[in-house]
């Protein structure tokens, strides 16, 4: 028996992702802020095959909760698995107006569920094994004018599961990074100039074939790690110049 604990689940993609691991027959955690949304979520998996589909309130900004909700999912026999889809991205011109809000993205982008992960890191090591499955973005990749707080915090978060993989590999464990491109979410809609968006069906199924084969970085689609390693090797007098 595995149990994955997905964090943020009601996000398009962690809902494929649930609705993936329930139909593997995998035992699931769906933590977020809306309880009775995921409540829905939780019958779905259910019907596709999770032995256990339970919801349970989340919020990355009070981490005082983390405690109980880790002891509830300890209760639980064999591997535990983390998946984090949490994050937010406000408008780069919000921030801009509103400093003050760059804490709250960095919290919710990097260190609240870094915390999380912290203290699950633990029970994972007893267990000897489990896999973490990490949502960063390609925009980590370089500070762009359009989005570098949410860049920046998402920066930090990969290079935390960077560290976390060291530790856990040590154990049987792993972690895989995922930097998806554009997909179609909540947090991406109504942006503009957005091309080739991928579906959250597939970038489900991406994560899936990377846990499946230990993968550690993954771009999501695939094709993001042409596009990214281009745009990170611009010169910086001329990078300066663009408006991406």
């Amino acid at each position: 028996m595995e149990s994955w604990v997905i964090l943020g689940a009601s996000s398009s993609m962690a809902r494929a992702f649930a609705r993936a691991v329930s139909e593997q027959g995998h035992q699931v955690f769906l933590l977020g802020r809306d309880k009775d949304d995921l409540g829905a979520l939780a019958e779905d998996c259910r019907l596709r095959g999770a032995p256990l589909a339970e919801v349970i309130g989340f919020d990355a900004r009070k981490p005082a909760g983390f405690g109980a909700i880790l002891s509830r999912v300890d209760a639980e026999e064999g591997l535990l698995n983390a998946a984090v889809f949490v994050g937010s991205m406000p408008d780069q011109a919000e921030i801009d107006a509103e400093p003050s809000m760059i804490a709250g993205v960095v919290t919710d982008s990097h260190t609240g569920p870094a915390q999380f992960l912290h203290e699950m890191a633990p029970l994972m090591e007893a267990r000897k094994g489990g896999t973490v499955v990490g949502i960063s973005s390609v925009a980590g990749d370089r500070g762009r004018i359009s989005n570098y707080v949410y860049g920046a915090a998402k920066a930090a978060f990969s290079t935390y599961l960077a560290g976390l993989r060291n530790r856990l590999t040590r154990v049987g464990g792993h972690v895989v990074t995922v930097k998806p491109g554009f997909t179609d979410t909540g947090m991406t809609w109504g942006i503009e100039g957005m091309f080739l968006v991928a579906s959250p069906e597939a970038t489900a199924a991406r994560i899936l074939k990377a846990v499946e084969k230990k993968r550690n970085v993954i771009y999501a689609p695939g094709f993001w790690w042409l596009i990214m390693t281009i745009i990170r090797h611009i010169p910086e007098p001329v990078f300066k110049k663009m408006s991406i």
